[in-house]
């Protein structure tokens, strides 16, 4: 049986939208080590569910999906928005 997590996707860094961090993703947790190929020196698998990432409007999709697929799955909760409020005249001071 496979696990993997669901967690909602974080503010992109670099930019100051917030779009799609509204959505939940099911992503799967690595069966097996990476290894480096001897040929190129990447890292590798034979794993083909980390490549897959799936989308969900909320989180109940998202667990009734991994419950009707026999999937084990932890949900990691959303980190808690930061907000900084300042002034731009704080810029001067």
């Amino acid at each position: 049986m496979s696990t993997a997590r669901i967690y909602q996707r974080p503010k992109n860094a670099m930019q100051s939208g917030r779009a799609r961090t509204d959505r939940w993703v099911l992503e799967f947790d690595p069966a097996e080590q990476q290894q480096a190929d001897p040929l190129t020196g990447w890292a590798g698998s034979g794993d083909t569910r980390a490549q897959l990432r799936l989308n969900f409007p909320t989180l109940e999709a998202a667990q009734d999906y991994a419950a009707r697929e026999n999937i084990a799955y932890h949900v990691v909760p959303a980190p808690q928005r930061k907000l900084k409020l300042q002034a731009y005249a704080d810029n001067f001071r």
